[in-house]
């Protein structure tokens, strides 16, 4: 992407990268703008408001935290943000609308990935295998025995998800074939033919008290923070099992620490959790816990068509064709003016 110099010169459009993407968005970013990337180990926090200076564009990472402060604070040479991941809750978009900047996300290419993590994490839970590989490598698979490291036949369980938007109905269509009977709960009720059968709860309430597995797929809001707390773990099944494929702050989980010990969670499988990558020690306490460090998306086909996503809502903003990841379409005021 070029504009004008004041002497008439092409000049590349300039990009700061907050941290170094695969390497075929590596050189899409270097053949089309004048790109410079984040290489350091540590978050680049508030040394972004000095190294974005100069820079019309700003790709960040899901661990740069974009508050209302910080972007108030930004470079005025800063026109456009993308962010190579779907969930925003890292921003605050009303302050980038604010300040009229428009922010583009990722949506659509890792609902796949994050479907099967989801019935990975599933499978590792009712099965026990995170406990049975530790036994195998601290060298204590002893004799056969017909109750050594027993789990759960998934076949006739009680699947509730949680937010049944395009991961929630992937998910769906995988577990049906592993013969899960699908229930969900969601905003709205699904048109006909997208609930692939599942059947739908009015409420959490409803849907808690008929999952033996808990699928939390619903978007992180302020509204849904904790909402999966003592009080709702309590309408469980007993012994269910509680796998987390959205954002770790829609659960206490405190409360649901407490749920495990007393037996009322028979297991968990997260990819997520509150305050990551700095986690609550009493996760790793917990021998009937699937762990994963946030890699739902973590295939190189993904992280590829995340980082080509975001470049593409980028490039509209300097080409004036509108595109559809874009978050925040009042940016650009009432008819789109200031595009481009």
């Amino acid at each position: 992407m070029t504009s004008k110099t004041e002497d008439g010169a092409n000049r590349r459009r300039r990009l700061l990268v907050t941290g170094v993407p695969t390497d075929a968005v590596v050189e899409r970013a270097n053949a089309e703008f004048d790109a410079q990337f984040w290489r350091e180990a540590d978050p680049i926090g508030d040394r972004l408001l000095d190294v974005a200076s100069g820079f019309e564009a700003v790709l960040i990472m899901p661990d740069d935290k974009l508050d209302a402060e910080r972007i108030g604070r930004l470079p005025a040479s800063v026109e456009v943000l993308g962010t190579h991941s779907v969930g925003y809750d890292h921003i605050d978009l009303a302050a980038a609308t604010a300040r009229r900047l428009p922010v583009f996300n990722t949506p659509d290419v890792l609902t796949d990935a994050v479907a099967d993590l989801a019935l990975f994490l599933i499978l590792a839970a009712a099965r026990g295998t995170t406990s049975a590989e530790a036994a195998l490598r601290r060298g204590e698979w002893g004799r056969w025995a017909p109750t050594l490291f027993l789990g759960r036949s998934l076949g006739g369980l009680r699947l509730g998800i949680f937010g049944m938007g395009r991961i929630g109905q992937a998910i769906a269509l995988r577990a049906t074939a592993f013969g899960l009977r699908v229930h969900y709960h969601n905003r709205t009720r699904l048109a006909e033919g997208k609930g692939r059968g599942a059947q739908f709860h009015e409420s959490l309430e409803s849907l808690l008290s008929a999952s033996d597995v808990f699928c939390i797929c619903a978007p992180s809001t302020p509204q849904l923070k904790h909402s999966i707390n003592a009080q709702r773990l309590a309408l469980l099944p007993r012994g269910a099992i509680v796998v987390n494929v959205a954002r770790g702050d829609l659960v206490d989980e405190a409360a649901l620490f407490a749920a495990v010990q007393e037996g009322r969670v028979g297991a968990v499988g997260t990819d997520v959790y509150r305050g990551e990558p700095n986690i609550d020690a009493r996760w790793l306490e917990l021998s009937n816990a699937t762990l994963l460090p946030h890699i739902g998306s973590a295939t190189h086909e993904v992280r590829t068509a995340m980082g080509m996503l975001a470049l593409d809502g980028i490039h509209s903003h300097f080409s004036g064709v509108p595109a559809f990841n874009l978050l925040n379409p009042q940016a650009y005021g009432a008819a789109g003016e200031g595009r481009g």
